[in-house]
């Protein structure tokens, strides 16, 4: 047996998974005893002909994104994130459920999140700004681009450099054009990924992994726009809500669930003004979402 080495899973492919070790990268298959692998992770592997390899551990991760999967299962999208950043646009029309959803998983996964409205060469949509400002006084960071007129792209780039990040948001607000602008040769790229699977081009299917040029790497997923509430339990929705969380502890009953609850220090903040209300209303929603997410 050949001895093992590590490397970076940077693509599934059709046939198996493309890892990166060194200045090669070459499709390997996994043990079936693992679980399954995701791209961004560390794995060790050995070598099973010239251009293959078998997957035979996966190294501990420091963070994982998952989505719902048939069966009421989870499925990793990709591993060791340090930031989401949720791309939404003045077109179509701002989700600000579906972002609070996103936010909501990544303070509960322990991974770093910022907004990217993209578009910024539309005229704004009216209530925007206001909404917007509330993620602001979170401490949420807000990148303005518009990825067409290649506006506000270096500081993008300046926020993804020395770190893994992925792109999520609802389709049609521009997250495939913002990759191409900025990862002009993404298509070179990929290409070659493929070839390492020796079925030629377009054999990527499920995410792929992209060194910037400036620095950094950037997870591409085409099926990150539904990560849903991923396993989230009702306590822990309310945690994916920052300004919830110093309150939680100051409800009068430790099962409090932040609706008509008696003594509950979130209603009371909102009812005072200290946590906007759409936020708040927007909690709830996702609430009443829950049981389908979880049963």
């Amino acid at each position: 047996m050949s001895a093992l080495q590590e490397g970076l899973v940077v693509a599934h492919l059709g046939q198996g998974i493309a890892v990166e070790a060194g200045d090669k990268t070459l499709l390997c298959q996994t043990l079936r005893k693992l679980d399954t692998v995701a791209v961004g992770d560390r794995v060790m592997w050995s070598q099973s002909s010239p251009d293959q390899g078998r997957i035979e551990a996966i190294l501990p991760r420091r963070s994982l994104l998952c989505r719902p999967s048939r069966n009421d299962k989870i499925r990793p999208v990709a591993a060791n994130i340090d930031t989401v950043f949720v791309v939404f646009a003045v077109e179509p029309f701002c989700d600000f459920l579906l972002l609070d959803q996103y936010l909501a998983v990544c303070e509960n996964r322990g991974i770093n999140a910022a907004l990217v409205l993209n578009k910024t060469d539309l005229p704004p949509s009216q209530g925007i700004e206001q909404e917007l400002q509330a993620y602001v006084n979170l401490g949420y960071a807000l990148h303005r681009v518009s990825a067409t007129a290649h506006a506000g792209l270096d500081s993008l780039k300046a926020a993804l450099k020395n770190q893994v990040s992925i792109f999520s948001g609802q389709s049609g607000v521009g997250k495939s054009s913002l990759t191409n602008a900025l990862i002009p040769d993404k298509d070179l790229k990929t290409n070659a990924i493929s070839a390492t699977s020796k079925l030629g081009r377009h054999t990527t299917t499920a995410a792929t992994l992209y060194h910037l040029a400036e620095g950094g790497d950037l997870i591409d997923s085409p099926g990150v726009a539904i990560f849903g509430l991923a396993g989230l339990s009702e306590p822990q929705l309310a945690y994916g809500y920052r300004e919830f969380q110093p309150l939680l502890d100051n409800c009068q009953f430790n099962d409090c669930r932040h609706v008509l609850d008696k003594g509950c220090a979130v209603r009371a903040a909102t009812e005072q003004g200290s946590i906007t209300m759409s936020r708040y209303q927007r909690f709830l929603k996702l609430r009443e979402k829950m049981p389908l997410e979880n049963p």
